[in-house]
């Protein structure tokens, strides 16, 4: 048994892809199709089997309060969209995944720990933006920064990243490597409005009222992101959060969602004319 898992485990990390040609001329699908339908069918299985990939446990949540967080019309809206929006987000998807396959030898997907609803742990599912063993630290004393200071928190892809694949940064910039939390969304882990789930490091360091941004479902957009997002300040991003999670409703929902697109628009010119990195920005209007 021990040794079947073991086995089992080995091929769930084994996924790579390498530099391959294209479709040949018979029409048959390239390896890259391939590996990524391979990968999609495997994220859909575990959405329909309710699996859970974390390692580690997860705090408990009463109904009433997961009911509070997720009410039912917030998750009808999620399926639905994400339903409707299937032939879009598919073909983009596929895209983006034969980008990455192509430009760089390695997973197509990045696994994270993320923190979620109340605190409990899940397991975050991207777009890989960055080299293979790349390191973290720079981006974790850089987050640390941020969280003391009173700057924007401008992205290091702004001043250029070594460690981001070709194409890294426009997929970052867009938000196209965050596709893949459709998953989370359908998992129920995640929602299509909420606050961004911040990693288990940065987590570790918020101040105990800080911790409040938990109370609503983390989304793929949010409050902080149609607000100025690397405009604003840590201490602007955690406020628009919890005031998200005392004011969740139907109608505010709706307009972030509306607010969304213009607001990636605006954030990759963002990123193609850099902010300065000098003071802090003043604190722009919670638009609700």
């Amino acid at each position: 048994m021990e040794g079947r898992i073991n086995k089992v485990q080995k091929s769930n990390r084994e996924p790579r892809v390498n530099r391959v040609a294209p479709a040949n001329g018979n029409g048959e699908a390239t390896p890259e199709v391939t590996r990524f339908l391979h990968q999609l069918v495997t994220e859909v299985a575990r959405v329909h089997r309710g699996d859970s990939e974390t390692a580690f446990p997860s705090n408990p949540c009463s109904p009433a309060e997961l009911a509070a967080a997720l009410p039912i019309w917030k998750r009808f809206i999620d399926l639905a969209v994400v339903t409707l929006l299937f032939p879009v987000w598919l073909p983009v998807m596929t895209l983006v995944a034969l980008w990455v396959a192509v430009t760089s030898p390695g997973p197509i997907f990045y696994r994270q720990p993320r923190i979620g609803f109340k605190g409990r742990r899940f397991m975050l599912i991207k777009f890989r933006t960055m080299k293979v063993n790349a390191e973290t630290h720079i981006h974790e004393a850089y987050l640390e920064h941020l969280i003391v200071s009173d700057r924007p928190m401008i992205k290091l892809d702004a001043t250029g990243d070594p460690r981001l694949i070709l194409g890294g940064k426009f997929l970052r910039a867009t938000g196209l490597d965050e596709l893949p939390q459709i998953f989370n969304v359908l998992k129920g882990e995640m929602s299509l409005v909420g606050p961004r789930p911040c990693t288990v490091l940065e987590f570790e360091r918020y101040a105990p009222e800080q911790r409040a941004r938990v109370n609503a479902l983390p989304g793929l957009t949010g409050l902080w992101q149609v607000n100025g997002k690397n405009r604003t300040t840590f201490r602007q991003m955690i406020e628009m959060d919890i005031f998200y999670s005392r004011n969740i409703s139907l109608s505010l929902d709706i307009k972030i969602i509306l607010r969304t697109l213009p607001a990636i628009v605006g954030q990759f010119f963002d990123s193609v004319q850099p902010l300065p990195r000098s003071g802090a920005q003043p604190t722009p209007p919670v638009k609700t």
